[in-house]
């Protein structure tokens, strides 16, 4: 009898256990988790692009500062001012259109040349979020209104809610909505990459010539792996300025795209698991270390000014470490290190051989030849 658990009871287990941090966490480790399910949603993203489909992209802060500023603009003043439910589903839209304009460029070009190509984005974007100031708010950025469904406002000012004895702030209420769009993006994910679409572009990675002649429309499977990874980026940026609760333009910067990059290294180049837990990673480093920066050797309180390492820099030291280590000794990152462990704990089946072998006493002795 099989002792493993089954798939849809640890499945079960996973959502409970990641449904219960609101009632005993407090509301900086809710922050953390929150920025770490906007950064997987877009890791996973990324992941579906430059993993599964071999495109290298640097602009992926471009496509996220769409969502957020998107969103913010349509639902706030000045602005349309539209339903914060819509406003969140059309920046979304917003982002993929983006990625529509630009996935011509995407479709016939690859490598490095669509790296540089993706990263004029990042400066012209962050051009744009400092010049208009009617709709960015310029420098200084925008406050971003809470989300509302139903009624229901995510933002926990001026309502109390109760539940089982614990107030539930912002912080919380975003929890769970964190968790559905990260389930969402898991979900369609997974179905994307192991679906038709997904063995075309793994296909199209692997060798452009094979892809052809079988069949794979090249420009087209490209131009929409760029769009479905702009849609990701951009709820990931709807969820980061709900998180954020006020978007400024410098945090849409280049080295947001670079730490993307490196999420999707760590945990391994076209895996849904392996993006979540790279965003995790290198998206909670930096902030627990500034929490405990006073408690750590070489690491400066932000602020000091004594000409130490800060702990952002202390932490993009650690993860590009992480990454030549990754490089060097596990190339398919945490998920495929994942996996090996997992196979050499596996207990060794018995060979079909020694399993079918019947008992000595039922094989019959060979007859002498005449």
């Amino acid at each position: 009898m099989s002792e493993r658990i089954p798939k849809g009871a640890g499945a079960l287990l996973a959502a409970l256990l990641l449904c219960a941090p609101p009632f005993y966490l407090d509301a900086f480790w809710l922050r953390i988790g929150l920025f770490s399910m906007a950064a997987a949603i877009g890791a996973v993203g990324l992941g579906l692009l430059t993993g599964a489909a071999g495109q290298l992209s640097l602009g992926h802060a471009f496509f996220l500062a769409v969502g957020a500023y998107g969103y913010t603009w349509l639902a706030g003043e000045p602005g349309p001012g539209l339903p914060t439910a819509l406003a969140a589903l059309l920046a979304v839209l917003l982002a993929g259109a983006a990625g529509g304009f630009f996935s011509p460029v995407a479709g016939r070009v690859r490598g490095i040349y669509l790296g540089v190509a993706t990263l004029a984005l990042v400066f012209l974007g962050h051009h744009v979020l400092l010049t208009a100031d009617s709709v960015t708010g310029g420098f200084n950025g925008r406050s971003v209104p809470p989300l509302t469904l139903g009624g229901f406002s995510f933002a926990g000012d001026g309502s109390s809610l109760v539940v089982l004895g614990v107030p539930f702030g912002g912080e919380e209420r975003l929890w769970y909505l964190g968790l559905v769009l990260l389930a969402a993006t898991w979900w369609t994910a997974r179905g994307l990459l192991r679906g038709r679409p997904g063995r075309a572009l793994t296909a199209l990675r692997d060798s452009e010539t094979a892809a052809a002649v079988m069949g794979v429309d090249v420009a087209r499977h490209r131009s929409a792996a760029f769009v479905v990874s702009s849609m990701y980026a951009g709820l990931a940026g709807v969820l980061l300025a709900l998180a954020f609760r006020r978007v400024v333009p410098d945090y849409f910067g280049l080295a947001l795209s670079v730490d993307y990059l490196a999420m999707i290294v760590i945990g391994g180049l076209g895996s849904v698991a392996g993006a979540a837990a790279g965003a995790v990673f290198v998206t909670s480093l930096p902030l627990l270390m500034t929490r405990y920066a006073d408690q750590l050797p070489l690491v400066t309180v932000p602020g000091a000014g004594d000409g130490g390492v800060g702990p952002t820099e202390a932490a993009r030291y650690l993860y590009g470490a992480a990454i030549v280590l990754v490089l060097l000794y596990a190339p398919d990152g945490l998920a495929g290190l994942t996996r090996r462990v997992r196979a050499r704990l596996r207990p060794a089946a018995p060979s079909p051989a020694a399993t079918k072998r019947p008992p000595a006493s039922a094989v019959r002795a060979k007859e002498p030849t005449p």
